[in-house]
């Protein structure tokens, strides 16, 4: 009974958000539903590859919405992407290290918690450094929840045109089979090649790169109806509101505030980064706004497709981040953890519940 009661649950919660005309409702209303049912104790099961398929769906959309022209894109602006990218890295390293210098949550948890973007690397590879990987699962997921919440306000405050709105849904489209088996085989094989080849994010990154190619050099056509994007959408919601269990949320209750704070902190600072590229760049708000946000580049490609913003511009920001926290992330947490030399989480724990 467990699918049901979060579909029944999930259907009035998304029909709200479409009527408001939020961006991304159809992803949104799932997550939203998620926490609230794992926070009252539902869980449910479903294997690890069909939240992996969602994300190649979601892939294969920036694909069908970027052209091949991308890479020229990033080479031809590399200062702009350059410096995006580096001030996001350096803006939540150098709060990690304040937070974990203050010794605000246990151990190295704010430092591996606060990296913006790859949340499940960083999650498995916090417990090796004695960070408390429940804090630091919810301190990622918690981001990914309020970086997509705040970015579909700001894309209706900025730049939502009303042909987004629940009235222009057609839920069952024409469809050309042949092209939709093609797009499916690739959300399947993409997904699929990702894991054994262990690429981390790759089941958005891999159906995201290989159907670029593909439908640039006209070996494919990307066929996306609408209830497959709906379906896919909430696969993607619920994979993040349903981490947000009663047993997580009950050991974080006492982070919970610092958390919050300092999600909403990196938030600004990224905030801050996408006004500069407003004022010096000329990029537009909503654009500049989604580009820099950290972290969920499934959702903030939900989010800028429901949009008129620069979509190529966002994903482009939003992959060489990516990339850029899986290689350089991991090491500059780990060499900011040695030299600190703070306490394990497990000591810290008691200077934690004291408070």
């Amino acid at each position: 009974m467990a699918w049901p009661a979060l579909i029944a649950l999930t259907v009035p919660v998304t029909a709200v958000l479409l009527w408001l005309h939020v961006p991304a409702a159809l992803m949104l209303g799932p997550l939203v539903a998620g926490i609230v049912f794992a926070s009252w104790g539902g869980q449910v099961r479903s294997p690890v590859s069909i939240f992996a398929v969602a994300q190649g769906i979601v892939g294969i959309l920036i694909a069908k919405m970027v052209p091949l022209s991308i890479v020229g894109d990033i080479l031809g602006h590399w200062l702009l992407f350059t410096t995006g990218v580096v001030s996001v890295l350096v803006a939540s390293c150098g709060l990690g290290w304040l937070m974990t210098r203050l010794q605000i949550l246990p151990g190295t948890t704010a430092l591996w918690g606060i990296s913006p973007g790859a949340a499940s690397v960083m999650t498995f590879m916090a417990e090796a450094y004695g960070a408390d990987i429940r804090l630091v699962a919810l301190m990622q997921y918690l981001r990914i929840f309020m970086v997509a919440g705040i970015a579909a306000l700001v894309a209706r405050l900025f730049g939502v045109s009303s042909s987004y709105g629940a009235a222009a849904i057609v839920w069952f489209p024409e469809v050309h089979w042949l092209s939709l088996g093609e797009t499916l085989a690739l959300a399947i094989v993409g997904p699929a090649i990702a894991w054994v080849a262990r690429i981390p994010a790759g089941a958005f990154l891999v159906p995201m790169v290989a159907g670029i190619v593909l439908a640039h050099l006209g070996w494919m056509t990307i066929e996306l109806p609408t209830w497959l994007l709906a379906a896919s959408y909430a696969l993607v919601g619920w994979n993040v509101g349903l981490r947000f269990t009663r047993p997580l949320l009950v050991h974080a209750v006492r982070a919970l505030p610092r958390i919050v704070v300092c999600t909403l902190i990196l938030i600004a600072l990224c905030g801050g980064i996408a006004a500069l590229f407003v004022l010096v760049a000329d990029v537009d708000p909503l654009t500049a706004y989604l580009a820099t946000s950290p972290g969920g580049s499934d959702s903030i490609a939900i989010i800028a497709a429901s949009t008129d913003c620069d979509v190529s511009f966002v994903m482009a920001m939003q992959t060489v981040r990516m990339i850029a926290v899986l290689l350089l992330a991991p090491a500059l947490t780990s060499f900011i953890a040695r030299r600190i030399k703070v306490p394990p989480a497990d000591e810290g724990r008691g200077s934690l519940k004291g408070r």
